[in-house]
């Protein structure tokens, strides 16, 4: 008898001994009915049997053992029972132990048949377990893609929701600020309150950009003619006024102007020259460079210090990563440079980083310019930037 044919008539004494070991998964399995437990078994199996009769070349058996069978169109049985249970409340090991016991549930009792091994029935447990691997896979894949979802998507309704408390608390602060008749002690407090809250703000944004991003919806670029070296010398005052012991040097050649997102740009900026001041080192400068050309505009930050540990700096620009050493007392939620590519990115550009004891770390990003000029349309132009204009006349 093939396995194929031996799943099929076999398959209820398969199923009950899936369900007894789903119920061991506790506590998930606490309470649940023999036919949430037996949870799209029943598919699974046949599955499993189709693939094993399934005639296969030596290439696709190849691809699938590399993961890299073709994906349908519609979910697979395997995605299905992901989505059941994780909805049911197994964790990912739990999930992963069921196909590991469904293995060695058919696989006893394939045995159990004593017959005289064949090349057929040594190819069908080949199959079989190529058909348990893909079905584990595809499970897998399906819960980790779900649960990062969840995630992302409680990331971003924490980060819209806390931004009105937290405004209200600046606001009153600054109230409070203006009304007046504090002492030395109470002007303190009240400044370490705001700028407590305007840092609490910047990460807000920053867990909505990465919800943005991580979501499919991307970060939306609203273009506008701009001079990218007058925004650099913008943010390099701001950030000479936070760091008044840094140095700060800029040079700037060819033509800087272009038709870009003004604001976002300013975020990149923003968090090169940040990552700068935090992992560079204090008595030495940080130096920023801007050169144009006819096709795009390059912006570069360069800053002397620790360099980026060889095995950090290919993931440096992922979500979670921070970018230098640990134990700098850093307390960033590591998105900085995540946001910045991905604001690169938007932009059509592409970013880069070098990193070494010799010549220090330097971030490089690069901007292609506008060429066609139907891009730059009303589309393009910010509300706020129409209001003050019809304010102004113009």
């Amino acid at each position: 008898m093939r396995l194929s044919a031996f799943i099929r008539e076999n398959s209820e004494e398969i199923i009950v001994e899936w369900e007894n070991f789903a119920r061991s998964l506790v506590p998930a399995a606490s309470g649940m009915s023999p036919l949430s437990l037996r949870n799209h078994i029943s598919y699974i199996l046949v599955f499993i049997a189709d693939d094993i009769d399934t005639v296969q070349t030596d290439s696709e058996q190849t691809n699938k053992s590399r993961g890299k069978q073709p994906k349908s169109a519609t979910d697979s049985v395997a995605e299905i029972h992901a989505a059941l249970r994780q909805a049911g409340g197994f964790n990912l090991d739990q999930m992963v132990s069921e196909y590991r016991a469904l293995r060695a549930s058919v696989t006893k009792l394939w045995a159990a048949q004593d017959l005289e091994p064949t090349r057929q029935s040594v190819a069908d447990l080949v199959r079989f377990n190529e058909a348990i691997d893909q079905a584990n896979t595809e499970s897998i894949s399906y819960y980790s893609k779900t649960v990062d979802h969840s995630r992302d998507l409680f990331l971003g309704v924490l980060g819209h929701d806390l931004r009105n408390p937290i405004g209200a608390m600046i606001m009153a602060a600054r109230l409070i600020e203006s009304i007046g008749s504090l002492n030395a002690r109470q002007e303190m407090l009240i400044a370490q309150v705001v700028i407590s809250g305007d840092r609490s703000l910047e990460m807000m944004d920053q867990l909505l950009d990465l919800t943005r991003a991580r979501l499919g919806s991307g970060l939306h670029v609203l273009r506008e003619e701009m001079d990218m070296a007058f925004v650099c010398r913008q943010l390099v005052e701001e950030m000479r006024s936070l760091h008044p012991s840094r140095t700060f040097t800029i040079k700037s050649s060819g033509d800087t102007a272009g038709v870009w997102d003004r604001p976002r740009i300013g975020q990149v900026f923003s968090n090169l020259l940040g990552n700068a001041v935090q992992y560079g080192f204090k008595d030495l400068p940080i130096d920023v460079t801007i050169i144009g050309d006819t096709k795009s505009v390059s912006l570069s930050v360069h800053n002397e210090g620790l360099p980026i540990p060889k095995d950090a700096i290919g993931g440096i620009f992922e979500a979670m990563v921070r970018g230098g050493a640990e134990g700098n007392g850093s307390t960033n939620l590591g998105l900085g440079l995540y946001i910045t590519k991905e604001i690169v990115s938007a932009h059509g550009g592409t970013i880069r980083v070098t990193s070494s004891e010799k010549d220090g770390t330097t971030f490089i990003a690069l901007f292609p310019r506008v060429v066609d000029a139907a891009m730059v349309t009303r589309d393009w132009v910010r509300p706020e930037d129409s209001l003050q204009k019809k304010q102004e006349g113009i």
